[in-house]
């Protein structure tokens, strides 16, 4: 105890600082979890060689735990297989949903909105996802290698968001807006052509390619999905554009 030498009175003292560790800063960013990592890494092996070609003890290895501990998060690989395309869908589905809602909104709208530059902003963040998250593109593309495994993957984690897209064209046609018979088609094509892009990319970076060529890579890519959306949408009775 200290007396207060104002009021005399007396008043705790202040506690000793205590040696050791310093205070935590709350305010640093976390490091990643353990089952965040693992999801990473594994789904970097799986996107490289496929779910053949990867084992629990590669995936324990490249994090830098045992194998028990990733069977303590994910029981199974079949699990962490799963786990690695829900974390993509998530991902993905965050990025593309509020376009596609305001792709909607244009479509609804009396009298309807700017539907031209919602689907041009819909093509951006669709390329612009592959283009932060390539492994996205692999992943896929090795469960595509055999599309009689793993239906349950694209029925979970890639038909929900490709067929609300599907669903906006149609409706789209039904009020006379766009002429399109075949949604589902003009999706598949526009998905597969912006994999295709990022894999030209990698192809292109592996064989030592410069930021400048990858540069010019993504502004064609761009301009051509633009222009297959031109094209392809362009008023009902109306030529195409030159574009």
């Amino acid at each position: 105890m200290r007396k207060n030498e104002e009021s005399g009175e007396d008043v705790p003292a202040p506690r000793a600082r205590r040696r050791g560790r310093p205070p935590r800063d709350r305010s640093a960013p976390s490091a990643p979890s353990t089952p965040d990592r693992i999801l990473a890494e594994a789904t970097v092996l799986f996107a490289r060689h496929g779910a053949g070609g990867v084992s629990v003890r590669d995936i324990a290895a490249r994090v830098g735990i045992d194998v028990s501990s990733v069977h303590h998060h994910f029981p199974s690989k079949a699990s962490l297989y799963d786990a690695c395309f829900a974390r993509v869908f998530e991902l993905e589905q965050a990025t593309l949903t509020p376009p596609v809602r305001a792709f909607l909104a244009a479509v609804r709208s009396d009298p309807p909105g700017d539907v031209a530059g919602a689907m041009h902003a819909l093509v951006d963040a669709f390329v612009d996802f592959l283009d932060e998250h390539p492994q996205t593109t692999f992943l896929w593309l090795r469960r595509w290698l055999d599309p009689t495994l793993h239906l349950s993957l694209d029925e979970a984690y890639s038909l929900p968001i490709y067929g609300e897209i599907e669903r906006a064209l149609l409706e789209a046609a039904t009020r006379g807006l766009v002429v399109e018979p075949t949604p589902h088609i003009t999706v598949r094509s526009l998905v597969w052509a912006a994999h295709g892009h990022v894999t030209a990319l990698s192809a292109l970076s592996s064989h030592g390619g410069d930021a400048v060529s990858a540069d010019r890579e993504r502004r064609e890519f761009r301009a051509y999905a633009h222009r297959f959306v031109d094209r392809l949408y362009a008023t009902p009775g109306a030529g195409a554009s030159d574009g």
